[in-house]
């Protein structure tokens, strides 16, 4: 069955991908119908329909097509690239410095330090300490040990990956998956209570998911800052909301035959020693900051690396931790912001929104098209890669809406503006679960063997429904960002 896969992949997807890529790369520019397109902005035209497919059919890991991104950047448009492509006269080029600082951007830091927090968690205990004292409440009744799991799960997520979120929690489930009878439905609601609410936890902070960081950078690129706090403030009652509903969803689906569960959370038998005591200050104070963000005036980026700077100068943080780190997740946001900084450093984002009659166009349709492809797109491919996909145009896109002079201003920033729409497509991204590809944390809970894809489709779907038409009248009606 692999060799079978491998095969279609390479000998079917990627030639259609390398065929579509160098015809649009080729073709004239006028082939496009964009009468101010230059061969540069083409060429990043070619290179956003690569990663787009390449990203959509996964012929190689997701993180390989975002390095690929940005070496062909470099090579093709770049100020630095190859000396026959890279002329004055095929258009305006991109700074290369921009283009390899998408490694070290501010926000790949903030989720490096996300990363670093959630290795020292889990080697110190900090996950399984918190997780007995935040299920204790929720004592034993199968509907409020669900509920206690929901909510702690999202919590979790909004501090730490979605994915090490749900791998830690699978871990603290399993003896409660255990202690059930095997006929019980309510094994597969506990178990599809991982990626649900670790998907929808994401969404409450700005480092809870790699697309809120997208949403937030390109925001502040734009002029339209988000603070941390302000950020939590808005979004976190939105998960408290639809948490709730999932709750009430997945016990409607998969009720429970049993009348009393006994949470089984192994003590933590690691000594507590000087380091542990240091990993909780740390830990606590980080979030303390992140959150105090407005009040310190500590960028929540800067904030992130805190944490490395302690806990590696106390050896706390040691070379070993460091091959923990999921470079993977971070060169491939990298990449995203590659393509974003071509779109932008080309002229090609401004060239079609001149070309994209936007201003005619109802706002509402715009925005509801936007977040149904976004949704759409991120069941089949990572939410991250969405993300770095559509928010860079997207943005450009708001930014035109809100130009005084845009004939639909006035209905546009009646509906909360550039960041209604930016943050919307973020939470499209977030609430996408149909299939156990949608995100690593419903791969997860697909792993335990009790949740059939089916059974997946129907709850993922509801929420994902649900999350859409809610979100979007929470970020332009209920609590729009002002």
């Amino acid at each position: 069955m692999a060799t079978s896969k491998f095969n279609v992949k390479y000998c079917v997807f990627l030639p259609i991908v390398l065929i579509i890529t160098i015809f649009l790369w080729a073709v004239p520019t006028s082939f496009f119908g964009i009468e101010a397109l230059t061969p540069v902005q083409q060429r990043v035209i070619a290179l956003f329909v690569f990663a787009a497919l390449m990203w959509m059919f996964e012929i190689v890991p997701n993180w390989t097509t975002s390095l690929l991104v940005i070496v062909l950047s470099l090579l093709t448009v770049s100020d630095k690239g190859l000396s026959f492509l890279c002329k004055p006269e095929y258009g305006t080029l991109v700074n290369y410095k921009s283009l390899m600082s998408a490694f070290a951007d501010p926000v790949i830091m903030l989720f490096l330090g996300g990363f670093v927090l959630a290795i020292m968690a889990s080697k110190y205990g900090l996950d399984v300490t918190l997780a007995r004292v935040l299920l204790k409440p929720f004592g034993k009744k199968p509907k409020m040990v669900l509920l206690g799991f929901l909510i702690v799960i999202a919590v979790f997520s909004m501090f730490m990956s979605n994915t090490a979120t749900a791998a830690m929690m699978l871990a603290l489930l399993a003896p409660v998956l255990a202690s059930l009878p095997k006929d019980d439905r309510g094994r597969v609601g506990l178990a599809l209570s991982i990626p649900v609410s670790a998907n929808l936890g994401g969404i409450g902070t700005t480092i809870g998911t790699p697309p809120n960081a997208t949403a937030v950078r390109f925001l502040t690129e734009a002029g339209h800052e988000v603070a941390f706090d302000t950020w939590a403030i808005h979004m976190i009652p939105f998960v408290i909301i639809m948490v709730l509903i999932a709750w009430v969803l997945l016990q409607m689906f998969f009720p429970f035959k049993s009348e009393e569960i006994v949470l089984n959370i192994p003590e933590n038998k690691r000594k507590k020693d000087w380091k542990t005591t240091v990993v909780w200050i740390t830990f606590a104070g980080t979030i303390l900051l992140w959150a105090t963000e407005q009040l310190t005036g500590i960028n929540s980026n800067i904030v992130a690396l805190i944490p490395l700077g302690v806990l590696t100068c106390t050896g706390i943080f040691t070379k070993e931790d460091i091959k923990e780190i999921n470079w993977t997740v971070l060169w491939l946001v990298a990449g995203g912001f590659a393509l974003g900084t071509a779109l932008q450093g080309t002229g090609l984002a401004e060239v079609l929104i001149e070309a994209i009659p936007f201003g005619s166009m109802s706002v509402v349709v715009v925005l509801i098209i936007a977040g149904v492809v976004c949704y759409f797109l991120s069941n089949f491919i990572s939410n991250s890669a969405t993300a770095s996909l559509l928010i860079p145009i997207l943005i450009v896109v708001a930014e035109g809406m809100a130009d005084p002079s845009a004939a639909n201003n006035a209905s546009f920033m009646a509906l909360g503006g550039s960041q209604a729409m930016i943050i919307f497509i973020a939470t499209c991204a977030s609430v996408a679960m149909l299939f156990p590809i949608s995100t690593p944390p419903n791969a997860i809970a697909s792993s335990t063997g009790l949740v059939e894809t089916k059974d997946m489709i129907k709850v993922g779907g509801i929420i994902g429904v649900i999350g859409l038409v809610f979100g979007f009248f929470w970020l332009t009606k209920i609590f729009p960002f002002a």
